[in-house]
């Protein structure tokens, strides 16, 4: 294990491998909260069937009273008056509507052996013995009207009259069945209707009571496991963020740093920033080697001592041209004075003004000759807030050239100067200083123009 640690220091953890370790991770996570709210879901879905049931099996049970009372009704109005139409409606609801039997089949298909199915079954005894009660009072009904009984439905037929009540007058037949329907004996079959149906709606609420405490407890651990899921994904999200900040981020940040002031790049951070930074390192010191060891005349003007084209072109191609400044110069009316006064002392004004330019710009920049009187100057980690120091340079230069103590005709030059930034290429850099020299010479040369 300690080796296995001191070679990941040495070498830097892959962050490649790394990514993928917490990318799974990630998903792994994220698969298993989505399957905790899924189960959420489902629990707050059972939460709501459950609240809905509750509602359903009290308008079940509601459903049972309501039915036997409209029975209730009924009869007490056809005991009262003696209208069929009364009787007709007891009889639909006990027979074709059937409320409270499906009442109870309601209740019993969802909760078959429950207390409070008991009690509503126990309820319906209690109100199909009452309709026995309700039954003979309707037969006396019938009777004291002396009306056809094959007009009345069989229930009423079946019904068989004591002795006594045979006897009776019409209307001691009609009082009996008042008092049958409206009497003590009617009231306690409702009174213990009632208190049936209290019981199995208290047994319904205790039940679901229970059942709402355990779904809510499961609820409870759902959310508490999506708390959990949800933390330890930031912690992986904020983990991956702080390792590639450590590992990658600031490595290379304080790499373009160094790359900038061409020093070599530390060993440190992930492997692959590792990897770039020994490779890089290599190619440093390969170009650096490179550089000392090409031919001083293949990179160098013969005349001036300055860098010619060649060597113009190996530096942009290994600089930073995204800082640096391009200074395009040219010598003005440079070839009227090779005319007049000759090549010799075309040599010497090139070689004056190369002096000139080496005690204006710093041991850093870099001065190249194209051939003939073009010249560029690349400056090292100028930018446009440069502007006014280069354009007292060119002033100054022009000053010193003008002045002929040596005995050289006075000249003059023009300077075109671009500024690198981010993403410009080394064409573009030089067609915009290109354009600004020749703004120079558009306006009467001697000075300088900056293409921003």
């Amino acid at each position: 294990m300690p080796k296995t640690r001191t070679k990941l220091k040495h070498r830097g953890i892959r962050i490649h491998r790394l990514s993928i370790i917490m990318l799974a991770l990630a998903v792994i996570t994220s698969a298993i909260l989505y399957m905790s709210m899924q189960m959420t879901t489902r629990i707050n879905d059972e939460t709501a069937d459950l609240t809905n049931l509750l509602g359903r099996y009290r308008s079940d049970a509601y459903e049972l009273q309501i039915a036997s009372d409209y029975l209730t009704d009924k009869i007490r109005c056809f005991v009262v008056t003696g209208q069929k139409q009364y009787l007709d409606d007891y009889f639909e609801e006990a027979n074709v509507t059937k409320r409270r039997e499906k009442a109870i089949g309601e209740l019993e298909s969802h909760r078959k052996d429950s207390p409070s199915v008991k009690s509503i079954k126990e309820a319906m005894g209690d109100s199909v013995e009452l309709q026995n009660l309700e039954y003979y009072a309707a037969r006396l009904i019938v009777e004291s009207y002396h009306r056809k009984l094959s007009d009345y439905p069989d229930e009423i037929q079946a019904v068989s009259l004591t002795n006594e009540d045979k006897a009776k007058t019409s209307i001691q037949k009609k009082d009996k069945a008042i008092d049958s329907v409206f009497g003590n004996e009617y009231y306690k079959a409702k009174e213990s209707i009632s208190s049936h149906m209290n019981t199995c709606l208290k047994d319904l609420s205790e039940e679901l009571s229970l059942e709402q405490a355990e779904i809510s407890e499961k609820l409870r651990t759902q959310v508490f496991i999506e708390h959990m899921l949800t933390i330890v994904l930031i912690i992986l999200m904020f983990l991956l963020v702080a390792i590639t900040l450590k590992m990658v981020v600031l490595p290379l940040r304080e790499s373009v740093k160094l790359i900038r002031k061409e020093k070599d790049l530390p060993l440190k951070g992930a492997y692959e920033v590792r990897f770039l930074a020994k490779t890089y390192n290599l190619m440093h010191h390969t170009n650096l080697k490179s550089f000392e060891k090409l031919n001083h005349d293949a990179t160098h003007d013969e005349l001036t001592g300055l860098y010619n084209r060649r060597g113009y072109d190996f530096l942009l191609e290994n600089i930073d041209i995204e800082t640096c400044a391009l200074i395009l110069i040219d010598l003005d009316r440079f070839k009227q004075i090779n005319d007049k006064y000759g090549h010799d002392i075309g040599d010497k004004i090139l070689i004056r003004v190369t002096e000139v330019l080496n005690n204006s710009f710093r041991n850093r920049d870099y001065i190249c000759r194209f051939g003939g009187d073009e010249i560029a100057v690349i400056m090292i980690h100028a930018d446009p807030s440069m502007r006014s120091l280069i354009e007292n340079k060119v002033i100054e230069m022009n000053e010193i050239l003008n002045d002929n103590e040596e005995g050289l005709p006075p000249i003059s030059i023009s300077a075109g100067v671009a500024f690198g930034k981010e993403g410009i290429t080394i064409d573009e850099l030089f067609k915009n200083a290109d354009k600004a020299l020749y703004e120079v010479k558009e306006h009467g040369r001697n000075g300088v123009y900056f293409n921003l």
